[in-house]
This record gives C-alpha cells, sequence and structure tokens, in this order.
C-alpha cells in the first residue's frame, strides 16, 4: 500500500509566517511615513526658493527701471500673481511683458486643494517685522502657513 502525502503549511507555520509579515509591515510604516514627508519638505525647499527668486528679479527689473514703480512703491510686486502674469518693460520699444515665473507653485504643505496657488502662502510685506511677518501692499517674502515642524526641528513657517 502506498501511502498518500498531504502536501500544505501547518497552523503554527501559517501562524509564523502571519507574525512575521505583520512585524516587517509595523516597521515599514515608519519609513515610509519618513520618505513621504522628507519629499514634501524637498518640494517646499523647491517651491519658495522658485518664488523668491522670482520675487528678486522682479525688484532687480525694478531697479534697472525695466517696471515701472512709483516713489512710494517699495519695488517689489504687488501679489504673487504679478510674478506669473508679468509686467510690463518699459525699456522696450513695444512694452513686451517680463514674466518671472511660469507658474506658482503651491505649498506642498497645505492641504486645502481648493485655495488657488496664491492662497496657499503666507506673505510678509517689506516693511513687516521678521519675527512677526504681515502681508501688505507688496510681497518680500513668502513662507509655508503650516503649523507643523520638520524633521529638522524648525517649523515649515521659519523656512
Amino acid at each position: 500500500m502506498r501511502r498518500r502525502t498531504i502536501r500544505g503549511f501547518t497552523l503554527l507555520e501559517v501562524i509564523v509566517t502571519v507574525t512575521i509579515l505583520g512585524i516587517l509591515a509595523s516597521a515599514a510604516f515608519p519609513v515610509a511615513r519618513i520618505v513621504s514627508q522628507r519629499a514634501k519638505e524637498s518640494e517646499l525647499r523647491l517651491a519658495l526658493r522658485q518664488i523668491r527668486n522670482g520675487i528678486d528679479a522682479y525688484k532687480q527689473a525694478v531697479d534697472e527701471g525695466r517696471v515701472a514703480k512709483t516713489v512710494d512703491e517699495s519695488g517689489y510686486p504687488h501679489t504673487l500673481d504679478d510674478l506669473v502674469q508679468g509686467a510690463k518693460d518699459q525699456t522696450s520699444s513695444d512694452k513686451a511683458l517680463i514674466f518671472f515665473l511660469r507658474r506658482l507653485p503651491r505649498d506642498p504643505m497645505n492641504p486645502d486643494s481648493t485655495l488657488s496657488a496664491a492662497e496657499t502662502w503666507g506673505l510678509r510685506s517689506y516693511n513687516s517685522p521678521l519675527d512677526d511677518p504681515q502681508s501688505g501692499e507688496d510681497v518680500f517674502d513668502v513662507y509655508s502657513l503650516s503649523e507643523k515642524i520638520g524633521l529638522n526641528r524648525i517649523p515649515y513657517r521659519e523656512w
């Protein structure tokens, strides 16, 4: 008589395997969260750099006389949208537009998708103190409105 061999796993083997998979999965979740946060922080750094470079380019164009300003203005753009919509080049014969940004990046730390890109940023005017940024008649700097703290332990608002 031939004996039939039953193939399969015992209950103990299945329990051990599921336990090991659970331990590995629980270790992977914090790592995945950190990787995701690091990617958003990288996006935030890039967006801040792009906007700040656009603001600086606008100010330089004003200082060079390419963009008109009145005596009482600081020379910084009135809104973030001015960077995308462009300004008339006063030195050009046809008054062509000078563009400072192709598009305005959103704050990646702002979860509200109903807001426009400009509304996701906090604005600091030229006359506003550094420790208490306030919006005003111009845009001297931008900052994240997020109350969260970065992996480097610095609040996103202070980046």
